[in-house]
């Protein structure tokens, strides 16, 4: 099953466009598509139940505006160093616990809104983003998969200057500009994908220069493990979001260092998920 957030409304892939769930279900689930993850179980039920073939398919055109598939998460987890080679890129020794520090949620977009670059230093870092399904307390690794509403592509866009400056790195603030948090197109539930624990990953500028590339098999700390480590220190409710780490090829890393300009258009892939596009503009 995918989702995605279409002009502000949520909406099921069918064939090659949408159908839109408060219309489909006769209002048994509401147009706002944060809401359907507090229901989760429920909604994932009707939709497997559903003829597709009886409702009006929404195509997608260069109009349509994408939202982020969820929108108004309660809380936002991001991951550091999450990929041996971007921790070696880093200078740092591979970590071996999670770093964890959060994206503000009013840093989220969606696939194809523009993003104001408010300084010079602002980098780039694909991520595979988890999103909970199912409130997780105390959950054990072997029973992560099961909490987990699906996955989404995500980019943990980062200004350096602020999230680097001292005396202490500023790292949530210099991660959380506006539009620093560009997820979708969709939610992609795992039973759709290849093998949710290893999908290529990646992305690439306009131009057709790839910035990154790995596979999420490469992750130091898997989803599950995540999930698990989390859920022991405080609540992972429906609809939060988990920015799982990016891996090498980060800008900054670079010698010389090398940052995102207006103009540029980032494009982010996960192997069976999708492929999110952002252009970057001036302040």
């Amino acid at each position: 099953m995918r989702i995605a957030n279409i002009d502000g409304r949520l909406a099921l892939a069918a064939g090659n466009g949408y159908i839109d769930v408060e219309q489909a279900s006769g209002g048994a689930f509401g147009a706002d598509p944060q809401a359907v993850y507090d229901v989760w179980a429920e909604f994932t039920n009707w939709a497997a139940r559903l003829d597709t073939s009886g409702h009006p398919v929404i195509g997608v055109t260069e109009q349509t505006l994408w939202g982020p598939p969820v929108p108004r998460p309660r809380q936002v987890f991001a991951i550091g160093l999450n990929y041996h080679d971007h921790a070696a890129e880093s200078g740092l020794e591979s970590p071996a616990v999670p770093p964890v520090f959060t994206k503000f949620p009013t840093s989220l977009t969606g696939h194809g809104q523009p993003v104001a670059l408010p300084a010079d230093t602002v980098d780039w870092e694909v991520e595979l983003v988890a999103v909970i399904g199912t409130r997780c307390d105390y959950v054990d690794a072997a029973d992560a998969w099961d909490r987990i509403a699906g996955v989404t592509v995500g980019q943990d866009l980062s200004e350096r200057g602020l999230q680097l400056a001292g005396p202490a790195p500023q790292f949530s603030l210099g991660k959380s500009y506006r539009g620093f948090a560009p997820i979708g197109p969709e939610l992609v539930t795992v039973d759709e994908l290849p093998d949710r624990d290893d999908l290529e990953i990646g992305c690439a500028l306009d131009g057709g220069e790839v910035l990154q590339k790995g596979r999420t098999s490469d992750l130091i700390f898997s989803v599950p493990q995540l999930v698990a480590h989390l859920s022991a220190v405080c609540p992972l409710l429906p609809g939060d979001l988990i920015f799982t780490g990016t891996p090498s090829g980060v800008g900054g890393a670079r010698k010389p260092p090398k940052f995102l300009r207006p103009g540029d258009v980032l494009t982010s892939w996960i192997e069976g998920v999708g492929t999110l596009r952002n252009t970057m503009t001036a302040p």
